[in-house]
């Protein structure tokens, strides 16, 4: 098995890839800007370092040659990337796609979490670059999951996760990092069965509630 990080030195990304190390036998190929320096501790065989930008489609290209699943770190904004990425990967005709997004782009946000959210957030999610890159995912022949992550926070050994499906509202206000990670570790190896679907990823028992940093 083969997996492709975009994205890599990010925080979430940086969890996955030890988790992938530490569960799996997947070899991890990770691919961002100034990687080789960055991810230099990084120290196995089941390694590949590769710099480069998301601009650099020729590079990104010949990484998915073989590759299994693809995990973009990065929330998307260029709406003209993500369908360049597509096509990439549609074109690899292997390859399973999941894509970091940010709640709201259905406008399932709802309750007193709405106004807090909105505010930090600044705008109208479901009506802006995010939710058309979304668009472009779900039209795609890919197999793919969407994940709608919440505030953001750092607990070691916290992975408590709640999955919320497109359509249902979301509700919590934030989840651990190490949660997320774990949650992509699980999808990559078949113990979350999601397929061409859109989740929300929040923390039980945090509906409504302000997070903990407020």
């Amino acid at each position: 098995m083969k997996t492709l990080i975009l994205g890599a030195a990010g925080q979430i990304s940086r969890m996955l890839e030890d988790d992938l190390l530490e569960q799996t036998d997947s070899e991890l190929l990770l691919y961002g800007r100034n990687v080789s320096s960055r991810l230099s501790g990084i120290n196995s065989d089941r390694v590949t370092l590769i710099d480069g930008d998301y601009s650099e489609l020729d590079k990104i290209k010949a990484a998915l040659a073989g590759v299994d699943f693809v995990y973009v770190n990065t929330v998307p904004r260029d709406v003209q990337f993500v369908r360049d990425l597509v096509k990439l990967i549609e074109e690899n005709g292997q390859a399973r796609l999941i894509q970091a997004n940010i709640p709201d782009l259905y406008e399932e946000v709802s309750g007193p979490f709405t106004k807090w959210y909105r505010q930090m957030t600044g705008d109208r999610i479901w009506e802006g670059p995010r939710r058309q890159a979304a668009d472009v995912v779900e039209a795609s022949k890919l197999d793919y999951v969407i994940l709608r992550i919440t505030w953001l926070y750092n607990q070691d050994g916290n992975t408590n996760v709640h999955v919320s499906q497109k359509g249902e509202p979301l509700v919590e206000s934030q989840v651990t990092r190490q949660a997320v990670a774990q949650f992509i570790t699980d999808l990559i190896t078949g113990k979350a069965d999601y397929h061409k679907a859109s989740v929300g990823l929040g923390e039980p028992d945090t509906a409504w509630a302000k997070p903990s940093f407020y």
